[in-house]
């Protein structure tokens, strides 16, 4: 008897999938994602309230790490939220709506990376014009166009799959929903969307991508038309921390989807679904940490906050 075909988004249902062999033990399985779920909140929350409650970082460099601590936190409460409910079959407007979120709030952190890879480019080549150019003002319409680009690009992602055609139950590859792996379950012909997939992909991480390696281009080029080596050592210093933030950001996409394409059925199932997590959880989780340990006013700050107060 032929299996039934649904299109609606109401008579269909996606199930998560647990790792490979430890289905029966999720409540062991979640503890490491629920530490690094809770590190996340924990770090990100930090950063937003020391740059809130110190005015003497309301400058544009904090202003922009702020933006990022958001987007990690959007992106850690996307991915994990459902997975620590314990929920393995969910509706499909459900996933949908979960796909939306984690590819947006991804996308917004690749710009962001990149208004701070231009913030580091305008304090570099033009110090004595840095406050000028990037007014609070300014820094605000950067965010606000970050967030206006992604949420637009996105939004007809979860719309266009509900008219697709599907099992009335399909078994993901991850414990949460991307756009991907929904198209690979589909019955139907997915050629409009994964053509808007690749061109949403292209047009925000790869254009973010490339203008980030330019923009160090151009850093890299002021630097080394200084004269003395302290100040050259110096400048390179202020990119430290962004630098390890883009690569903590890039690589593991770049790997996942080497790895999606071309080694899939060589790796074990359960360190491509490991994999899968790194990428998505482990940047919100560090991004703090880098942030902690590379500038000092953050770490006074939080090294101040645990210290007993005198009366």
């Amino acid at each position: 008897m032929a299996i039934p075909i649904n299109n609606n988004a109401s008579s269909f249902f996606f199930i998560l999938m647990d790792f490979p062999g430890l289905e029966t033990a999720h409540c062991w399985t979640a503890i490491p994602v629920c530490i690094i779920y809770v590190l996340s909140l924990l770090g990100n929350t930090t950063i937003l309230h020391i740059v809130k409650s110190v005015p003497s970082l309301h400058t544009p460099m904090y202003l922009f790490l702020s933006m990022l601590s958001l987007a990690d936190l959007g992106l850690a409460v996307s991915m994990a939220a459902v997975y620590l409910l314990g929920q393995r079959k969910v509706g499909a407007a459900t996933c949908f709506v979960q796909l939306f979120f984690i590819h947006t709030c991804s996308v917004i952190e690749s710009a962001v990376l990149l208004a701070m890879a231009f913030d580091r480019c305008v304090a570099i080549r033009a110090p004595l014009r840095y406050a000028t150019i990037l007014t609070t003002k300014r820094i605000g319409a950067i965010g606000l166009a970050s967030v206006t680009r992604s949420a637009a690009l996105h939004l007809p992602l979860p719309v266009l799959p509900g008219r697709l055609q599907f099992q009335p139950v399909n078994a993901l590859s991850h414990s949460y929903c991307v756009h991907p792996d929904v198209l690979r379950l589909a019955s139907s012909s997915t050629v409009v969307n994964s053509g808007l997939g690749l061109f949403v992909m292209l047009s925000t991480l790869g254009v973010d991508a490339v203008l980030i390696l330019l923009s160090y281009v151009m850093i890299l080029k002021a630097v080394l038309s200084i004269a003395s080596n302290a100040e050259r050592l110096k400048a390179l210093n202020t990119c430290i921390s962004h630098i390890c933030v883009v690569l903590l950001f890039y690589t593991p996409q770049v790997s996942l989807s080497m790895i999606h394409r071309f080694g899939k059925k060589k790796l074990p199932a359960q360190i491509y679904m490991l994999l899968s997590y790194l990428h998505f959880l482990v940047p919100p989780m560090l991004n703090p940490i880098v942030y902690t340990v590379k500038i000092k006013e953050i770490r006074v700050c939080i090294l101040k906050m645990f210290q007993p107060r005198k009366f």
